[in-house]
């Protein structure tokens, strides 16, 4: 009996191990964050101009990258999981080039921006980022773009404003379904702090919405965005074989539909 219970009792440690440390982690496993001190100094390849929004308890730190031409709008752009804006920064000639300017805010922890991390605190930025973008230009002038984890953000602001179009790179179906096909034994949503339920935002954008995902994505399984388009015929999906995470913009069937977007008024 005893040689049957030890090793049922070492599982029984391990699984609870794990599950507790993923919940304590969590902030760290999914945001690959690198703060920048205020005083960094950023340099681009292109006109840009960096704003900084005192938010209370936090700072958000937002790069605007220029256009050359004459602005035809702007594009909303909440990036990925990973270090900051500078890593994202080389996308933005893709809208540039057709008159839009990119606003590119960073998340709290990531850049310069500080303050706690909750999907709260992302949600709100987005929407006072927003209310800026609507200032200068009108609602349909807007883009409204995200970019892996970004496009849990990006699909809660196109469910409550208005704008031209929503453009998911990369969308998973929600972070709970993501984290269950990498912890399929595990009580998600007992663990989770984040849920961008982006299946649920969908149902309520009425512009059209762009998805783009690769067929060999090592990050974010294709079919979660295959489902989203099951549940959301609205919604145009352009599956890129042998896409991977981060190489979607250089095939040319995402170039396509981007120009395709930009170039109408």
């Amino acid at each position: 009996m005893k040689k049957i219970l030890r090793p049922v009792i070492i599982l029984v440690v391990v699984y609870i191990s794990i599950g507790i440390l993923f919940y304590l982690l969590q902030d760290v496993i999914l945001f690959h964050a690198k703060s920048l001190i205020k005083e960094h100094q950023f340099s681009f390849d292109q006109p840009f101009e960096e704003i900084n929004i005192d938010r209370g308890d936090r700072n958000l730190n937002v790069v605007k990258f220029k256009t050359d031409f004459n602005r035809k709008g702007i594009v909303l752009y909440f990036h990925g999981n990973r270090r900051n804006i500078e890593r994202y920064a080389r996308f933005t000639p893709a809208f540039t080039k057709h008159g839009y300017d990119v606003w590119m805010p960073d998340y709290p922890g990531f850049g310069k921006s500080t303050g706690k991390r909750t999907e709260q605190a992302m949600y709100s930025d987005a929407s006072f980022l927003y209310a800026m973008a609507l200032k200068e230009v009108p609602a349909e002038n807007i883009i409204i773009y995200g970019k892996s984890v970004g496009t849990g953000v990006a699909s809660f602001l196109a469910s409550t404003k208005e704008s031209k179009a929503l453009v998911l790179e990369t969308p998973y179906y929600s972070i709970k379904e993501l984290v269950r096909y990498y912890m399929p034994i595990y009580p998600v949503d007992l663990l989770l702090k984040y849920k961008f339920p982006i299946h649920q935002y969908l149902k309520n954008v009425d512009e059209p919405v762009f998805m783009f995902h690769g067929t060999k994505d090592e990050v974010i399984p294709y079919k979660q965005a295959i489902q989203l388009k099951q549940e959301n015929q609205k919604v145009k999906l352009i599956l890129i074989e042998n896409g991977k995470h981060n190489n979607l913009p250089n095939y040319k069937p995402f170039i396509n539909t981007i120009d395709s977007l930009l170039k109408n008024k």
